[in-house]
């Protein structure tokens, strides 16, 4: 019997650390699946890619010969997941078009799709590239779409289909399951020999004569006080973002305003008594903000971690935290699996849409509030109230997985889908970010930083020319 392929489609070439820990994550719950369905280790394979699968150079070009690779994973594949990116993003984005290409692809090989816990942009039926999506979700190869956050816009997306839709909880909610070992039980000791069971209690015996016979001994001098431990202060994580951000999604808040605004909630954290670190999620552009603004602000070196580069090394900074400012959505997502009260610092529409779905809507503030006292104020009351998982919703991503899978591979199963109890147990844990997957990371990363110095430097070439040309 030939193994079932899963074509699974993620943003795992992100520099963003968070798109890594969904990647990981979501790779976790479909084996899950196959486990739940009674599919043994080598009856399925998932193969990894990126959810821009279709390459750039063939958006650009449409040269044909540059959708070979893609022609041939989609063809090979039994069923399509995109897990956890933003799909639909239309906006500022050409990921839709992508998707669209990718969909129609899968309907030429007949190949279904499953959509789960994606990001989606608001529909609108006035804009043209928002109704030519739509139009590919009605190809007959859609067989379910999730989503983590706009749940109304997709429904408008599917109006007219029979095509199964779900508002449900985002992947990386379960990695606090994925990214932390099982204990490893210790091999049992062989039992000892009668020799050395009988040397071991005539040791015994001879420690307790020798005490008996020793007298006790009189301190010579008034004991002193025991010095106690200083309690370790409380650290706060403060995961900043892009300078560049905030415009794109029409906020009047510049990199100086950035900077200012992390400034001054770090000298309120340390007079509050806290401990606070800078970190990001690891985007280049991100890293450059901190950089930045450490060197400048002559801010110590252990207060910031300027590059993140490996889920490990992300979650080592928010489980260090009691509580965690944040900018970019995967911070405050996997700060929620471990249980670390977050505020969330919205500047898109998606960012509240994770609060309030797992019912701590006021901790996501708007910019109207970004100052260092309704800020810290926040995270205060956060931390005291702590955070509140609801395991049915929790549960809804797998569920539905599970569900969606399982009418394509398995229809005649009459498997139920795990309880959170049994997922805790029965999770595949993370095999960890090799050292060769590591070099591979930073290879890409360090193109691209390449990439956007040289457009930067073009940029401000050009415009110097066209200055000296006005002047001439």
């Amino acid at each position: 019997m030939s193994k079932i392929r899963v074509l699974l489609l993620t943003n795992r070439d992100s520099d963003n650390v968070g798109d890594q820990i969904i990647e990981a994550t979501v790779i976790s719950l479909i084996k899950g699946v196959f486990a739940n369905l009674g599919v043994a280790a080598d009856g399925f394979e998932i193969s990894s890619r990126a959810a821009g699968i279709i390459s750039r150079a063939y958006m650009r070009t449409r040269d044909e010969a540059l959708l070979e690779s893609a022609r041939k994973s989609i063809s090979e594949a039994d069923v399509i997941v995109f897990g956890g990116a933003p799909l639909f993003n239309y906006a500022y984005q050409d990921f839709y078009l992508r998707t669209i290409i990718t969909l129609e692809l899968a309907q030429e090989y007949n190949v279904p799709v499953i959509f789960s816990s994606i990001g989606v942009e608001p529909f609108n039926a006035e804009n043209p590239k928002s109704m030519r999506l739509k139009e590919a979700l009605a190809l007959p190869v859609v067989r379910q779409i999730t989503t983590r956050d706009d749940f109304d816009s997709l429904q408008k997306y599917v109006e007219g289909t029979d095509t199964v839709i779900a508002h449900v909880s985002d992947p990386a909610v379960f990695a606090d399951i994925v990214f932390d070992k099982h204990p490893v039980k210790a091999p049992p000791k062989p039992a000892p020999s009668f020799a050395y069971r009988v040397k071991r209690r005539l040791k015994r015996i001879a420690r307790q004569v020798l005490r008996r016979s020793t007298p006790a001994k009189v301190a010579s001098v008034p004991s002193q006080p025991v010095a106690t431990a200083v309690p370790a202060r409380k650290r706060v994580g403060l995961v900043v973002t892009r300078a560049g951000i905030f415009k794109a999604n029409g906020i009047e808040f510049n990199e100086a305003a950035q900077r200012t605004f992390w400034l001054e909630v770090a000298a309120l954290l340390e007079e509050r008594g806290y401990d606070y670190r800078f970190f990001t999620t690891g985007h280049f552009s991100d890293e450059v903000f901190l950089e930045a603004m450490v060197r400048e602000s002559g801010l110590p070196a252990n207060k910031a971690a300027i590059t993140i580069n490996s889920p490990e090394e992300l979650v080592a900074e928010l489980k260090a935290c009691a509580g965690v400012i944040a900018y970019r959505l995967h911070a405050s997502i996997t700060s929620f699996a471990y249980e670390i009260p977050s505020v969330g610092l919205s500047w898109n529409f998606k960012v509240p849409y994770f609060y309030e779905s797992v019912g701590h809507g006021d901790r996501a503030l708007d910019h109207t509030h970004w100052n260092a006292a309704e800020v810290v104020d926040a995270l205060e009351k956060a931390m005291g109230e702590g955070v509140h998982k609801d395991e049915a919703f929790l549960m809804s991503v797998y569920d539905t997985l599970f569900t969606g899978l399982k009418a394509i591979v398995a229809p005649k199963s009459e498997r139920k889908p795990f309880t959170y109890a049994e997922l805790q147990t029965n999770l595949p844990r993370y095999g960890g970010t090799s050292l060769a997957l590591y070099r591979e990371k930073m290879r890409r990363k360090l193109r691209r930083t390449y990439e956007e110095y040289q457009k930067h430097y073009t940029y401000v070439m050009d415009n110097e020319a066209r200055k000296q040309s006005t002047a001439q």
